[in-house]
């Protein structure tokens, strides 16, 4: 099974190279952006999700930060995930550098068809989000953006992945999606804290909650102002945790849920 998670990967990387890229120009930041498509989320939140994205990329604001770069240029991929082995490029490494571009970019994923997939595997998106950073053109800066709305349950445990990427220079943003009341099955009350403890990591490395869908777009269009200018939001947006939590909490909770169906 690993051996075909890397060939996997492999090939996504390469497929993420089907669109002719400006790969001799450096850019300021190489984002991949790791959009959670688990069957935890419905189909209005999978498309307010989506719509938020599309919307961003367009906005004034994000395009200005773009503009002052040192370079002027960012390279983006956006990639949807559930379990280890569901990895899917909606729209492989693209340079922004235009309003149009931009323009192109956001209507790629507006016509691209929803999907969802079983499980929810953060470790798999973070390898997978670094894989394609071995495509991407060279950036001074190189970051996995995850969105999702529950715990890594599969795959290997999220810290490992997470350290495997910081090794490497990458930085790790989050956007815990905290739309719906925590089933305590697949989700937890303090995502936001998770997200922080055991999924981003690096020096301008920060977590942005979206409380509900119809907060998405703003989150999303702060988010990418402050990936692409490197910098952290000006306040500690996370609530203060009463204990560290867990972080193979999701593993625990998806063995209790896999014994109750087991009738053991």
């Amino acid at each position: 099974m690993d051996c075909l998670r890397r060939l996997g990967h492999a090939l996504a990387a390469l497929l993420a190279l089907a669109v002719p890229l400006r790969a001799a120009e450096p850019v300021d930041v190489a984002l991949a952006l790791a959009v959670d498509i688990s069957l935890s989320m419905d189909q209005d939140e999978l498309r307010a999700q989506r719509d938020g994205y599309v919307a961003a990329l367009e906005h004034p604001a994000v395009l200005d930060a773009i503009a002052r770069g040192a370079r002027g240029r960012i390279a983006l991929t956006y990639f949807e995930w559930a379990g280890p082995w569901s990895q899917t490029v909606v729209a492989p490494w693209t340079v922004i550098a235009t309003p149009e571009d931009a323009a192109a970019f956001a209507q790629r994923l507006a016509f691209a068809p929803l999907r969802s997939g079983r499980g929810t595997s953060i470790s798999g998106a973070i390898a997978f989000g670094l894989d394609l950073l071995g495509a991407a053109p060279p950036a001074d800066r190189r970051v996995i953006d995850v969105s999702g709305d529950g715990p890594n349950n599969l795959g290997v445990p999220v810290e490992q992945a997470r350290d495997a990427a910081l090794a490497q220079g990458v930085e790790i943003n989050g956007l815990p999606l905290m739309f719906k009341r925590p089933d305590m099955l697949f989700s937890i009350p303090d995502l936001d804290i998770y997200y922080e403890e055991c999924v981003i990591g690096g020096p301008t490395a920060f977590v942005l909650p979206v409380l509900g869908p119809e907060r998405f777009v703003d989150a999303v269009r702060t988010k990418l102002i402050m990936e692409i200018a490197g910098v952290q939001p000006p306040a500690r947006l996370i609530r203060a945790a009463s204990t560290r939590i867990d972080c193979m909490i999701g593993e625990r909770l998806y063995r209790a849920w896999r014994s109750r169906l087991d009738g053991n």
